[in-house]
């Protein structure tokens, strides 16, 4: 590539005065938007060394900035692609898709340089976590998973073969494409499918513990609703029910509402509250489901936002756990008598999964454990996750 090492100063510049305020992607925007000078496709590749960088997290913190940016797209990439300027021979002999062989090759040249400290809080991770493959994991960019809707197979497979788009079958309601593609060019989100990470989607898992009355629809609250996701699943999974949406921030619920309609999803209540707060407003009733997919540190994310590896500061555990026991404590009495409490995080922190189960257990002896289980998704391009299903007797 021309204009290599160009981009990498350039790369350079950014990750030095990056300091976390906004996200990786909003400074990146918000720099290129200052400097009109790059193109878009100096702004793609530059972008992508930024990218690149902030997956190996704290690995090799001690060696030179322009050092670890090779190691990084050495890591990162399956081919060396236009990047080859960057490289002597012994480097370009070693450069295979296989990150195992990259590492001993890097470990060779750099033998400070250890892919454990990828991701730096392995004390706190779960026992369920392989703390290795875990923190290697980062290196590679997660897959576009989209869920199809009921009845939707068919029409999206062929809208997607149509347009020449690689992607992989996971099942009968899941496919996987590479992160760049543009899907909302081909199929209708929302509608035909809906973008949602693989372990997001597995939480239906859960859902099939739930014994429900056939003669009636189920009363339904997602507490922290977010952007609908699992809302939609659930009605997807259950069809016909009472649903009712809470979050504590108005503008993502003018969107959850927007996105609804897309989904053909039209009767349903809406509440802005932080259920964090000492005796919050609730929705009134009580319901058969309540589903808490809690505030959280979002570590099982990582490999999406990686820029969190060596920005997130593992004294925001503890606040996160103070936040999920006060929405858990605020929601109980408004479960049902058999009524189920699906708790789940995208965290793969014990303190914020297995803790919190039993504090869960030991604080409303009425509920009793269902099921729990970590959604594993570092070993094939997806996010990790936990959820813990609790019926009250």
């Amino acid at each position: 590539m021309k204009y290599a090492q160009q981009y990498l100063l350039s790369a350079i510049q950014i990750m030095q005065q990056f300091d976390g305020s906004m996200p990786l992607a909003a400074f990146l925007k918000k720099h290129f938007s200052e400097n009109k000078k790059f193109g878009s496709k100096d702004r793609k590749n530059i972008a992508h060394l930024c990218y690149a960088y902030s997956r190996i997290g704290n690995a090799g913190k001690s060696l030179p900035i322009e050092d670890r940016f090779k190691i990084a797209l050495f890591l990162v990439n399956e081919t060396v692609d236009s990047w080859d300027l960057l490289y002597n021979e012994n480097w370009l002999s070693q450069w295979s898709k296989f990150v195992d062989t990259k590492l001993n090759f890097i470990k060779t040249i750099y033998s400070e340089f250890d892919s454990n400290d990828i991701f730096p809080f392995s004390k706190a991770l779960s026992q369920h976590i392989d703390a290795s493959n875990f923190s290697i994991s980062h290196v590679i960019q997660p897959d576009v998973f989209l869920r199809l809707r009921p009845g939707k197979y068919d029409a999206v497979r062929k809208q997607i073969k149509t347009a020449d788009i690689p992607f992989t079958v996971i099942s009968d309601h899941c496919f996987a494409l590479h992160n760049s593609v543009k899907i909302d060019t081909v199929v209708t989100i929302d509608r035909d499918v809906v973008v949602q990470d693989k372990s997001s989607q597995r939480i239906a898992e859960l859902f099939a513990k739930v014994e429900t009355d056939k003669t009636k629809a189920i009363q339904l609250w997602d507490c922290c609703a977010a952007s609908g996701g699992k809302t939609i699943l659930a009605r997807d999974f259950f069809g016909v029910m009472d649903m009712t949406v809470s979050d504590i921030r108005s503008s993502i619920l003018h969107n959850l509402k927007a996105r609804f309609e897309r989904a053909g999803i039209k009767n349903f209540e809406s509440l802005t509250t932080d259920l964090s707060k000492p005796n919050p407003q609730k929705p009134t009733g009580k319901f058969d489901l309540i589903m808490a997919d809690v505030p959280c540190s979002g570590s099982g994310t990582w490999g999406r936002t990686p820029e969190q590896l060596s920005l997130f500061k593992e004294s925001k555990i503890a606040e996160y756990i103070a936040l999920q026991k006060s929405i858990v404590s605020n929601i109980v009495s408004s479960l049902t008598p058999n009524g189920y409490l699906l708790y789940s995080t995208c965290s793969v922190f014990k303190a914020e999964n297995e803790d919190q189960k039993d504090f869960i257990l030991s604080s409303f002896p009425s509920l009793k454990l269902v099921e729990e289980k970590y959604l594993i998704g570092y070993d094939n391009k997806a996010d990790t996750m936990y959820a813990a299903l609790f019926r009250k007797q």
